[in-house]
């Protein structure tokens, strides 16, 4: 058996009685409130060879079937181990006014720092709508896993480490009330996250501070960001705390790549005065992986009054979008029963990965093409022979 680590925060309510050693953490808000976040590290064991064969597995559109693998690493849920960092704060004041204090934030960080002294780039997760805690576990490790097993990795000796962000989701089946619960959640999340972005932010300055006071060089791996989903809505809202508490309102420069998969957000928050429109300055590029064959958009279109959702169609103006953002319609290749955690599996999987190790977004090597009304940055999958035959 193998063990996986998986660094996390989390805004949840701990489940036991210790809440630095939790049997789980459960579908509501921490005791302390919504803002308030947990460090810590989970440990799971699995098969090294029953995770092999999901990664080696064709999904119709590429190799490696990480939905399936997803699954598989739920089902072993029962040898998880969780360690949250201990923290010894008080709530009612400033970080910076707790000098004393002990920060779990501070411990991870320092942790993840040794892993990128190490040539490893962090990739955080927010996973999106209806996603228990074990569940979502599950999830950041298998696209851990996606993200290291290929030949790129390999060649160049870069690896990923995810980190997980969970929010308080429901991971119910009732559709209705399951839907509008989580996204109340993740409206108040978005602060926790924003929360979570400024301490990473400082930590970096302290970092960047202390290295050159000591004439040391700076790592050169990097950090980025993938939200699924509704956890689109989570960032979205993520944005105005991270505004608010920002020199001149400029968001943080913290990510090389955003990743944005199927995001539950209305279609045009790219446009001027929307909530994503400062996006960009976050990062070197973002990228929006969008797909007509996507179930989940069209309920969440009805239970939003018919808003069109961004994981749909794309931008509502493709054209107006800033030269940093891209978007890759991947409705000609996504099928079967991964239509909206395709993220996680083949092709798309692999594009990501590419975005990751610097690849240029108009590389050959990509499958991706653009389209052929000239924009430079809208770009889709064209129809794989496998896809083809499945579709005939």
């Amino acid at each position: 058996m193998a063990k996986a680590i998986l660094y996390f925060a989390t805004n949840r309510r701990h489940e036991g009685d210790d809440r630095w050693n939790p049997s789980g953490y459960g579908i509501e808000p921490s005791e302390d409130g919504t803002e308030n976040l947990r460090f810590g590290r989970v440990t799971l064991n699995y098969d090294k060879r029953e995770a092999l064969k999901h990664l080696q597995k064709n999904c119709g559109f590429g190799k490696g079937d990480g939905q399936r693998l997803a699954d598989y690493l739920h089902s072993q849920s029962s040898s998880g181990v969780i360690k949250a960092f201990e923290e010894k704060l008080d709530n009612k004041k400033a970080d910076i006014r707790q000098a004393k204090s002990k920060f779990g934030s501070t411990r991870m960080y320092r942790e993840l720092r040794k892993a990128m002294e190490n040539e490893t780039d962090i990739l955080i997760f927010i996973h999106g709508f209806n996603v228990s805690w074990w569940v979502a576990v599950a999830s950041a490790l298998s696209l851990e896993l996606m993200l290291n097993h290929n030949s790129d990795a390999q060649h160049t000796g870069r690896p990923v480490k995810v980190v997980l962000f969970s929010w308080p989701s429901d991971g119910k089946t009732i559709p209705w009330y399951s839907y509008f619960s989580d996204r109340s959640d993740a409206r108040g999340s978005g602060a926790a996250v924003g929360r979570g972005f400024l301490k990473l932010r400082d930590y970096l300055v302290e970092v960047q501070r202390d290295s050159l006071q000591k004439g040391e060089n700076l790592c050169s791996r990097s950090i980025h960001l993938l939200c699924h989903s509704m956890g689109n809505y989570v960032l979205q809202n993520a944005l105005h705390r991270t505004e608010k508490f920002s020199t001149g309102g400029k968001p943080p420069r913290i990510f090389d790549q955003i990743f944005l998969c199927a995001p539950d957000v209305a279609d045009d928050v790219f446009e001027s005065g929307e909530p994503m429109r400062r996006l960009p300055e976050m990062c070197q590029n973002a990228t929006i992986y969008h797909n007509r064959g996507d179930l989940a958009m069209p309920f969440s279109d009805f239970t939003k009054g018919n808003t069109d959702r961004l994981g749909w169609r794309g931008a509502n103006r493709p054209a107006d979008l800033d030269g940093r953002v891209h978007q890759v319609d991947c409705s000609s290749i996504v099928t079967g029963l991964i239509e909206h955690s395709y993220y996680l599996c083949g092709d798309v999987n692999d594009d990501i990965r590419k975005s990751i190790f610097g690849v240029l977004q108009d590389s050959r090597t990509r499958r991706r093409e653009p389209l052929r009304h000239g924009w430079p940055n809208v770009w889709r999958f064209p129809v794989t022979k496998a896809v083809a035959r499945q579709s005939g």
